[in-house]
């Protein structure tokens, strides 16, 4: 188990049963960078990867 499953871990048992939008999620997202700016990239890379999940041209990604 990675370090970081404990945090999803909680995110589903805390909120598994709300249900978000994706500007929401952005939202969050932008306030966590805002807080924490040394994390600005790995979630700038955590957004583009969920941005792309579906993009059959972005396989590589």
């Amino acid at each position: 188990m990675y370090f970081t499953d404990r945090g999803i871990e909680e995110l589903i048992e805390r909120r598994g049963d709300e249900q978000v939008t994706l500007e929401w999620l952005g939202e969050r997202l932008r306030d966590f960078v805002d807080l924490n700016p040394d994390f600005e990239t790995p979630v700038e890379r955590l957004a583009t990867y969920l941005a792309r999940l579906d993009d059959p041209d972005d396989a590589d990604a």
